[in-house]
């Protein structure tokens, strides 16, 4: 293994990756066109990181990655094929593109397959502010992590470790079709994160911290990461049951996440296809507070999910999918869409920073306006069905009596129907937890089942 101090994430030049990119998708493009495809979709990437792990003090791993690929999809009529390769040399791209091809012509014929149609793809790129490379090599990533870890077993009750990480990443991609799309994407992302363990025996309790953040600048110092974690896990010691009842029940911001990701999975082309929704021809009814939005924001600087097109080369756009309460549309693909006989809603790849807008405020009066019931930190299970919008799940956290946080709460089970706790929802924090695709604060619903001792 090469010493670290050799080990140095370099700052690339993405104009140049971009145009080597190109080259390798023209050729593609040009290669698919000469053997008659009917229409073709190239991508082509290329990737860099660094990431480093270390636990009570040690380096555990340490990796440093490039990466190159290409991926080509062609269209022969009604049928499809898909090939790729992480080589980009002539030869291979041309090997990738006849592969495609040798597949396309074994496929069933799907009505619904097919380009995007060309007056929805991207006309218009603005710089979203996504690209911050910044060298690093691998002593100051590993002093950041080790810091992190450190500022997380300083206090006494920490009895382990399960490590801190350090993690940077740059990528830049190229997408273009044979209508003469072609869209140039960059980005950088920083993550540092740290998983304590605190207690003895029977009563130790595990809990973690993370930041996530497009530039190197915006991230929070490592120490105040590695605190957080140690306050997260110390406050679970002496955790309890409660007893089974109804109860109003609060989601903290990065928990309530979750909850709208489920929402977005039943309102996704997919499941509605599939007949696999509980929101299936739900468009236009009132499925939330009539306060309440759920609003897209493609073009957020420096957001998680910003982008100007989608992974069709479709262009994106601001709306509400949700606007006082009501579910505008949803969340489709050009595939879907057409299985829907609808239009795409470019969202191919998913949702691009999906914000929670409402009556917020803030998490102290969200815990005043609950008074006494359950206040969520951890969900764990896979107990929530998008066909039926049945919800159980097991939960961890904290109790809340008259309006404050009386002691910690484990091995409970929540449970409801999704279309009714959506409708249940009674206010929403101000508390934004703005590290990740989905945005949201503090959810807080009316009543739930709180299953317990």
């Amino acid at each position: 293994m090469e010493k670290t101090s050799m080990v140095t994430q370099t700052v690339p030049d993405r104009d140049q990756e971009a145009r080597e990119l190109m080259v390798s998708v023209e050729a593609a493009l040009e290669s698919a066109r000469k053997a008659g495809a009917d229409g073709v979709e190239v991508s082509a990437s290329a990737q860099a990181g660094l990431s480093i792990n270390v636990r009570l003090g040690e380096i555990e791993t340490l990796e440093h990655h490039r990466d190159r690929g290409i991926g080509v999809t062609i269209f022969l009529g009604d049928s499809k094929g898909h090939a790729s390769s992480a080589d980009l040399h002539p030869d291979s791209v041309r090997s990738c593109v006849k592969s495609a091809l040798d597949i396309a012509r074994f496929t069933q014929e799907d009505r619904c397959n097919g380009l995007p149609e060309p007056g929805r793809m991207a006309t218009e790129f603005p710089d979203l502010d996504l690209w911050h490379p910044r060298p690093l090599d691998a002593e100051e990533a590993i002093a950041r992590a080790l810091a992190c870890e450190d500022a997380g077993r300083a206090d006494g009750r920490i009895t382990n470790s399960e490590g801190a990480s350090f993690n940077a990443h740059t990528g830049v991609s190229v997408l273009a079709n044979s209508h003469g799309f072609i869209g140039v994407s960059s980005g950088t992302r920083y993550d540092q994160s740290c998983v304590l363990v605190a207690g003895k025996g029977d009563g130790m309790q595990r809990d973690y911290w993370y930041d996530s953040r497009r530039a190197f600048a915006d991230l929070e110092p490592a120490e105040a990461t590695g605190q957080k974690a140690a306050e997260r896990t110390i406050r679970r010691l002496g955790a309890r049951q409660v007893d089974t009842g109804q109860a109003p029940v609060l989601f903290a911001p990065d928990v309530a996440r979750g909850l709208i990701g489920h929402f977005v999975s039943a309102v996704s082309g997919g499941s509605l296809y599939r007949n696999a929704s509980f929101l299936k021809d739900s468009a236009g009814e009132q499925l939330f507070p009539e306060w309440l939005t759920l609003r897209e924001l493609p073009f957020l600087p420096r957001g998680s999910g910003s982008s100007a097109f989608d992974a069709e080369g479709v262009a994106t756009r601001e709306r509400d999918l949700v606007a006082d309460g009501v579910l505008t549309g949803y969340v489709l693909s050009t595939y879907s869409a057409k299985r829907l006989g609808l239009e795409t809603t470019g969202n191919a790849g998913g949702v691009h920073n999906l914000r929670l807008c409402g009556l917020e405020t803030s998490f102290e009066n969200l815990l005043g306006q609950m008074d006494r019931g359950l206040l969520v930190t951890e969900v764990m299970g896979q107990g929530v069905s998008t066909v039926t919008g049945d919800y159980s799940r097991g939960a961890s956290g904290f109790w809340v009596e008259h309006g404050e946080i009386a002691y910690p709460v484990e091995e409970v089970t929540i449970a409801g129907n999704l279309r009714d706790m959506f409708r249940a929802i009674r206010a929403i924090g101000n508390d934004v937890d703005s590290r990740s695709n989905i945005q949201a604060g503090s959810i807080l619903i009316g009543s739930m089942t709180v299953a317990g001792s």
